[in-house]
């Protein structure tokens, strides 16, 4: 609370009037130091005002002499840093995808351009690390249903999966249960077979029955051996590789309803520079033919 101003007897000091408690607040003043401080910064300000863009206006901004721009300096960087890729880049440009392979420059700034695009564009399906999930493949391992040769990634990316592009990858399996192909018991002695194709654990006698519904349904893509067709996109039955799932229940869903994911065909959304890069990149990861 406010009081009488008055002389403190023990330290000699004005007081401000100011009173909390019993406790008057004395009125010493600021430190020399904090002082000088404190003017040297105002007139760093007012020097700052003059030479440097400071205060807005009603649609732009003083400039300062200096005429110094953040944004001016943030475009001349980019656009050396463009200027030195872009050497890079029409090299890129002109080359087939083995020369970039076989040429180390080129391989690293494609490896970099296209690991910045895959994070950017791909990763949300196929994962961070390209390891995928149910239903997204893992380019990582070297099971490419559409095959993995730097050409045939390459045309994957440009044209997609089952997309609207006319030269898309479209690989399309009969929904069997669905479509009342097969019955219900055809379908479980099928996926017994199918199961038994990789040398996985599956009921020896409905695998027996499913050989031959195998051989007269599937085996035209698959294989007779279940080694599929990469010219069909038809998956490989024999390893223990699975796109949705090898247990039971995941296969006989596969022969009922056919699956068929898609994927976007990124040659209208990219530019084919970047999707050299990309295929490149997917490529290198591990799983490239």
């Amino acid at each position: 609370m406010a009081g009488i101003k008055e002389t403190d007897e023990v330290t000699g000091v004005d007081t401000t009037g100011h009173e909390w408690d019993g406790i008057k607040e004395l009125n010493n003043p600021l430190p020399r130091w904090w002082l000088w401080t404190f003017y040297a910064c105002c007139i760093w300000s007012f020097v700052y005002w003059i030479f440097m863009p400071t205060w807005p206006l009603i649609s732009d901004h003083t400039r300062g002499f200096l005429g110094y721009s953040s944004r001016a300096n943030l475009t001349e960087a980019v656009a050396a840093a463009q200027a030195r890729q872009s050497v890079f880049l029409d090299r890129i440009a002109a080359a087939e995808l083995e020369e970039i392979r076989n040429d180390a420059d080129l391989l690293n700034f494609a490896q970099a351009g296209g690991g910045s695009a895959f994070a950017v564009n791909c990763s949300q399906c196929h994962g961070q690390g390209a390891a995928g999930s149910v239903g997204y493949p893992n380019l990582n391992d070297d099971d490419w249903i559409w095959g993995g040769s730097l050409e045939a990634i390459q045309d994957t990316i440009l044209y997609g999966i089952r997309s609207d592009h006319e030269d898309t990858r479209v690989s399309d399996m009969p929904a069997f249960g669905r479509d009342e192909l097969l019955s219900r018991e055809e379908i479980r002695d099928t996926a017994a077979y199918v199961l038994s194709l990789s040398g996985a654990e599956a009921d020896a006698e409905a695998a027996a029955r499913g050989e031959e519904l195998y051989v007269d349904n599937c085996s035209a893509c698959h294989m007779d051996d279940g080694t599929g067709n990469q010219d069909l996109g038809a998956p490989n039955l024999a390893d223990s590789l699975w796109l949705y799932g090898g247990d039971e229940a995941s296969v006989i869903t596969s022969i009922n309803t056919g699956r068929g994911g898609a994927m976007p065909g990124w040659n209208t959304r990219l530019d084919p520079v970047t999707i050299k890069q990309l295929a490149v990149y997917v490529h290198s990861l591990g799983g490239g033919e």
